[in-house]
């Protein structure tokens, strides 16, 4: 599971998902009241010798004495409400901004981000926390992102970035760089006229044919090999 999730770490850097900042983490495959996460790097430099693991209030185990991420209150609090959830991402990404910050909200309009589901809610810090650095710094924050998150896949995170949940490290990662790409196709496409977003139907349909066994399978190799050459 570390090497998956260093993996991932510059799987999600190649592909601009995150950049000096944001990071991945996966519930413990043995340990359900446990996750991993990289101790405070930039995501392209994560290796599997720097995952540190954790409780879900989000306590460093044992005596790793490792400077850990400031925001890793993110994932704890979402592992403790959806046990469901086996990976997390948090991401800087810049296409996502412009849609937590308006009243626009973001929709799936191409097949490969019907994982991002019909509703994308935004978590706005300021409503029960007034004026802060708008960063995740302790429990009591991520349990309230976590209560706006919901049994949602994606939340943004207005002025900041966004959370990506997933049933595993790779179904977490391709949903987020979809996301991403969504996003951007979203804004050309307002450019041009009226948007046709992906149907109640469709978007079931396409979840299974982005993140089934075999078409994820497939994505992670080819982003793991993009990241790789270069």
């Amino acid at each position: 599971m570390r090497a998956a999730l260093a993996t991932a770490n510059h799987i999600l850097a190649h592909e601009g998902v995150v950049d000096a900042f944001g990071h991945i983490s996966a519930r413990h495959p043995e340990r359900p009241d446990r996750f991993l996460l990289s101790c405070s790097r930039s995501p392209a430099l994560v290796s599997a010798e720097d995952i540190m693991e954790f409780d879900l209030s989000s306590n460093v185990i044992g005596s790793d004495a490792r400077s850990p991420y400031l925001e890793r209150f993110i994932h704890g609090a979402i592992y403790q409400t959806r046990p469901d959830v086996q990976a997390v991402v948090h991401s800087h990404a810049h296409e996502l901004i412009p849609f937590g910050v308006t009243a626009t909200p973001i929709r799936p309009l191409i097949h490969v981000a019907g994982a991002i589901g019909a509703k994308v809610p935004v978590w706005d810090i300021a409503e029960n926390f007034g004026d802060t650095s708008l960063l995740v710094t302790n429990d009591a924050i991520g349990r309230d992102l976590a209560a706006k998150l919901g049994s949602n896949t994606v939340a943004l995170m207005r002025g900041h970035g966004a959370v990506v949940t997933g049933s595993s490290v790779r179904n977490a990662v391709l949903t987020s760089i979809y996301l991403s790409v969504n996003a951007s196709l979203d804004l050309q496409s307002r450019a041009l006229g009226e948007v046709k977003y992906l149907s109640a139907g469709e978007i079931d349909k396409t979840v299974a044919a982005l993140l089934g066994e075999a078409p994820a399978a497939r994505a992670w190799e080819y982003f793991e090999k993009r990241c790789r050459s270069e």
